[in-house]
């Protein structure tokens, strides 16, 4: 069976250079090279025959993280393998969690490549030992933090997040503004987060809202 892949990297040397390794392949036909996550949508519009996509993160226009989330809106059948120079642990997890079926570093060996390929194309998933290991690492940490809101502090962090302000919470729970601000400033504290949005933003990643 051949598998039919697509790359999409901003960075035009790595681009080609993976291109002309996996071209080597007899099982691997790469069906189009692309430079952003745009050109790529544009491109699956006519639904051409692909089995996996190679993607980067970070590239203009359309990043890779929007590319997992409107692949995900139109139940492509398309396998994302993200293919990064970051390995960082919410990253992992971020693409993970939207559908990536493998995370490879930049720095990753030929042998490597062509095994989470193979894999991936047979629809099974693939996170080696290193990257797995940041991701648990990485969720484990946000659920330990998570873990220590308290329950007034989870009833008021429900209540910003449907936009009441300091002296609604207060009113609502019978509190002084003095008690819902200290609350606020240990759900920031707690959930390491530095305003309102970010901690609305972390809050609805993590099911807390």
């Amino acid at each position: 069976m051949m598998i039919k892949i697509v790359i999409t990297d901003d960075h035009e040397l790595f681009r080609v250079g993976l291109s002309e390794l996996l071209k080597k392949q007899d099982d691997i036909e790469i069906v189009a090279e692309l430079s952003n996550g745009k050109e790529f949508l544009d491109f699956i519009a006519n639904k051409p025959a692909i089995d996996i996509v190679l993607l980067d993160i970070t590239m203009p226009f359309v990043d890779g993280f929007e590319v997992l989330d409107a692949l995900t809106k139109v139940k492509s059948t398309i396998k994302p393998i993200m293919v990064s120079m970051f390995d960082d642990g919410n990253y992992i997890a971020k693409c993970a969690k939207n559908g990536a079926y493998s995370y490879l570093l930049k720095n990753t060996d030929e042998f490597e490549l062509l095994k989470a390929i193979r894999i991936v194309a047979k629809g099974k998933k693939y996170f080696n030992q290193a990257i797995s290991e940041k991701m648990i690492n990485f969720m484990s940490t946000q659920h330990t933090s998570i873990k220590k809101l308290s329950n007034k502090e989870s009833e008021i962090l429900i209540l910003i997040g449907k936009g009441l302000t300091t002296k609604d919470i207060a009113s609502k729970l019978f509190i002084s503004t003095r008690t819902v601000e200290t609350h606020r400033a240990n759900i920031l504290k707690k959930l390491e987060v530095k305003n309102t949005a970010s901690l609305i933003k972390k809050a609805t990643e993590n099911n807390l809202l």
